[in-house]
């Protein structure tokens, strides 16, 4: 079979497939945008009475199911951390090329929920709910963001090129700071793959301490010169905003072949915007601390010179 007629036949099984999916969870299946094959699915422990919620987002590459597993985002205010790792885990362990995977993921997702309402409390009582947002309701907190979605479309082919036995690079961490009891901690980490990333997104998680954060806010952002281009994401981890804020600071600082995460404990007092400023004084200040960055050339970019960083300085 040439490229063209397996093309023709993954198309076809994506439609069939989504036909199904859509007669099955009714109300629950949504089409984001169908040119593109970007889809989305809420799924809840309860149809009645959810507890847990999460919205699954979903593109199809036209490869697949041939040779290529959709690409995916899991939105959930309350989905952080250690439960965030358990559950993607979950969904790659059941990936098998050249099989429709959609429905498996969706029953296994619920069956994470169902499990999580027998053995905790509920997103509204537990301590994982959005610190500075808690005014927000589900419907605001976790729209699709097909922007994000968009990206790791275009970046799939590089995560996927990425080896298994990639080394894990070495983690630094940085000094803390405290405001009105909550306290924030930055980790940093020199990567040139995504799957790096992984790696050390992973053995922070392994930390009791770091995995009991409130948020675990991260950037990075890998230059891949000969394309003369950058592979760079963020994630909010419940921390509305602060992702991107922190991915915006490392590109000002034009830092590049890091991932920056700031972990922060929630002290029961709110922050408001204060947070954001904690939370790139933290990244700041490793990326000085290991040599990313320096003080002057901070002072530069904050008068509005244009001095830019080209990476990692010598020691």
């Amino acid at each position: 079979m040439d490229s063209s007629e397996e093309n023709d036949a993954d198309l076809q099984s994506q439609i069939e497939e989504i036909e199904a999916l859509s007669s099955i969870y009714g109300d629950e299946w949504c089409v984001i945008d169908e040119a593109t094959r970007v889809f989305c699915i809420r799924i809840s422990d309860d149809t009645h009475q959810p507890k847990w919620t999460v919205c699954l987002q979903i593109i199809l590459p036209p490869d697949y199911p041939s040779s290529a597993p959709p690409i995916y985002q899991i939105n959930a205010a309350w989905l952080r951390g250690r439960d965030r790792m358990t559950l993607s885990n979950s969904l790659e362990e059941l990936e098998n090329t050249g099989e429709s995977i959609l429905y498996l993921w969706v029953e296994k997702i619920r069956e994470f929920l169902m499990e999580k309402s027998q053995s905790a409390e509920g997103p509204e009582t537990g301590k994982t709910m959005t610190t500075e947002e808690e005014g927000h309701d589900y419907d605001e907190d976790d729209l699709p963001d097909y922007s994000v979605l968009k990206l790791a479309n275009q970046s799939a082919q590089l995560f996927s090129d990425a080896s298994d036995d990639e080394e894990l690079p070495p983690i630094k961490h940085g000094e803390t700071i405290t405001d009105r009891r909550s306290t924030f901690q930055p980790h940093l980490a020199p990567v040139v793959t995504p799957k790096q990333v992984q790696r050390v997104l992973n053995n922070l998680y392994e930390n009791k301490k770091i995995a009991s954060a409130t948020h675990n806010i991260y950037a990075y952002r890998i230059y891949f010169e000969d394309k003369n281009s950058f592979l760079q994401d963020c994630e909010d981890d419940g921390e509305t905003a602060a992702g991107g804020r922190l991915l915006h600071l490392l590109q000002i600082l034009d830092v590049r072949n890091v991932l920056v995460v700031v972990s922060r404990w929630y002290g029961g007092i709110l922050l408001g915007p204060d947070r954001f400023k904690h939370i790139n004084n933290c990244a700041r200040n490793i990326l000085i601390q290991e040599g990313y960055t320096d003080t002057s050339e901070e002072t530069s970019k904050a008068g509005g010179k244009n001095k830019r960083s080209k990476g990692k300085k010598a020691k």
